[in-house]
């Protein structure tokens, strides 16, 4: 018997990408999937891609949960701090949801509302000195998928110093996955087929996430409903302190990260290259007309940006191979 896992709101987008991940895991054992509304359903017939598992939904409790070893939370943002609150302390958690990453109370009530949890350690592996404190840890916080997309194409150069932090601006594209699961008028594929709509414009709640993890101090996001079911493509400009090559910069910090590529000169992040994959592609430049810095980041919003992502932090949290169970390579065409 392997690391014995369950995943509590198996049922989602990111829940079914979870239990997918899990089933291919070399050292994960799945005990338990938990479900809301799907409780008593059979796994294979919310997620026809799981074909052959013959696990069923359980609701979602923390008895159901407790006889785990690792637990998954993939629970809409304000529902995991109660459930893991609940959960024993030696049993490693990562949270998909927002609860717990943010420091700031206030920026908590301001974009979510509700009462701050507290903040746990936070899931994002490539940012300096956060493999260990991750490895650390029992309760891990996942990032945000746009926040994942947006700081590892960010952080390193405000921490060089080679932009500025005071004026970064950030236009990204998701596909409709990162909405969630629940139905939704403007989701519909006749809604969505053959439209760019912006959404949060202003006031995304990503924004004091990627603040915390990059340190920009201004930092202005147009999200943007893109027709695809998958992938994000960030494009993230700001001003150069001085003379800077960002592709150095990127080169540098990412030099023994598997899972960030920083893509061949000339060559341009594309979200279909990433899907399925626990990979973010970046490629960076100077715009020759007003000098900022640009760079473009492409990830799986499901992949990299949420389950992915989760495991990877798990696998640190258990002291596995950081690339156990994921892929560097994405699904074409």
């Amino acid at each position: 018997m392997g690391i014995r896992v369950a995943v509590a709101g198996a049922s989602g987008y990111a829940g079914g990408e979870l239990l997918r991940l899990v089933a291919g895991h070399p050292e994960f054992d799945l005990v338990t999937a938990t479900a809301h509304r799907r409780a008593g359903a059979p796994v294979s017939a919310v997620h026809p891609q799981l074909v052959g598992s013959d696990l069923v939904f359980s609701a979602t409790d923390p008895t159901a949960l407790a006889d785990a070893d690792l637990v998954f939370l993939a629970l809409p943002h304000g529902e995991s701090a109660a459930l893991a609150a609940a959960l024993p302390e030696p049993v490693k958690v990562v949270d998909l949801g927002a609860d717990h990453r943010l420091h700031d109370a206030d920026a908590w009530s301001r974009y979510y509302g509700g009462p701050h949890a507290g903040t746990w350690t936070y899931g994002l592996p490539e940012l300096p000195g956060q493999r260990a404190a991750i490895a650390a840890a029992t309760r891990v916080a996942n990032t945000g998928c746009y926040a994942a997309a947006i700081t590892l194409a960010l952080a390193p150069l405000v921490a060089a110093g080679a932009v500025s932090p005071a004026d970064v601006v950030v236009v990204a594209a998701s596909g409709t996955s990162g909405a969630g699961r629940a139905a939704k008028a403007h989701l519909l594929g006749s809604e969505v087929m053959g439209d760019l709509s912006p959404y949060k414009v202003g006031a995304h709640q990503h924004v004091p996430e990627i603040r915390q993890a990059t340190g920009a101090t201004g930092l202005s996001l147009t999200p943007v409903l893109a027709p695809m079911p998958r992938g994000i493509l960030a494009t993230v400009t700001a001003v150069p302190t001085g003379t800077v090559d960002p592709r150095a910069v990127l080169a540098a910090a990412y030099a023994d990260s598997p899972f960030v590529h920083l893509l061949s000169e000339g060559t341009w992040p594309h979200t279909a290259a990433t899907v399925g994959a626990n990979s973010c592609h970046l490629q960076a430049t100077v715009d020759v007309d007003s000098g900022r810095v640009i760079v473009v980041s492409a990830l799986d919003n499901l992949g990299k940006g949420a389950a992915g992502q989760a495991v990877q932090n798990a696998n640190l949290m258990c002291g596995l191979p950081e690339t156990a169970g994921l892929s560097v390579f994405g699904v074409a065409p």
